[in-house]
């Protein structure tokens, strides 16, 4: 005889019916965005599952049910993040690849500089700084959502092309770790205007010089 005093027990590791029915993506939403910040806040290393699930007022099944490991919650809460600068493919659609170099720095300084899309940013690098879990993750989004894409529109033979389109993003995300994570002077407080000036030229060479 069932006391209804005592609770039903549920196997762990899964919602229970009252959830799954509760749950849609609005719910789904909810535990990106407790992501998100809890992986800005405390960083990859420190953020659990079940501190996203409390921050997200669900129980921590509900976030396995969703998106699995807490390495899938992070590739799902930074693809979000990273979203803006996955635009940058475009930035080299839009003229001649003469003018490449020019367009593609301007463009990721512009998301760098916007205050709504840097922190974001911030976290993302500074998790795949302190840890390989997270930088695998990084690596792979990086590689196949913009790296490949920007390869894609070189006129080159696609290994070339990769290297290139690497030493480019090598070029722009280390000047953005000096200018916006470490904060090294005087680069940390010059004009975006004249950095997108001098570095244009160089990512200019690696993606169309000799």
């Amino acid at each position: 005889m069932t006391d209804p005093d005592v609770p039903p027990v549920r196997r762990r590791g899964r919602p229970s019916r009252t959830q799954s029915e509760a749950a849609g993506p609005a719910t789904r939403d909810r535990i990106l965005e407790a992501a998100r910040a809890e992986f800005s806040e405390r960083g990859y290393e420190k953020t659990s599952v079940r501190g996203i699930a409390k921050a997200a007022g669900v129980d921590a099944a509900l976030v396995h049910h969703y998106f699995g490991t807490k390495e899938q919650v992070f590739e799902a809460s930074i693809e979000v993040a990273f979203a803006p600068a996955l635009d940058a493919p475009a930035a080299i659609e839009d003229g001649p690849l003469d003018g490449v170099g020019e367009r593609l720095t301007r463009f990721i300084f512009s998301v760098w500089e916007n205050p709504a899309t840097r922190a974001p940013l911030l976290a993302i690098v500074r998790s795949a700084v302190n840890n390989e879990a997270a930088a695998a993750v990084f690596r792979r989004l990086v590689a196949v959502q913009l790296l490949r894409k920007i390869a894609g529109q070189l006129d080159l033979p696609p290994e070339e092309a990769e290297l290139r389109a690497e030493l480019a993003a090598a070029q722009l995300v280390g000047i953005a770790m000096l200018r916006y994570v470490i904060k090294v002077e005087p680069l940390a407080s010059a004009d975006v205007e004249r950095i997108v000036e001098r570095v244009a030229l160089v990512v200019q060479g690696h993606l169309t010089g000799e």
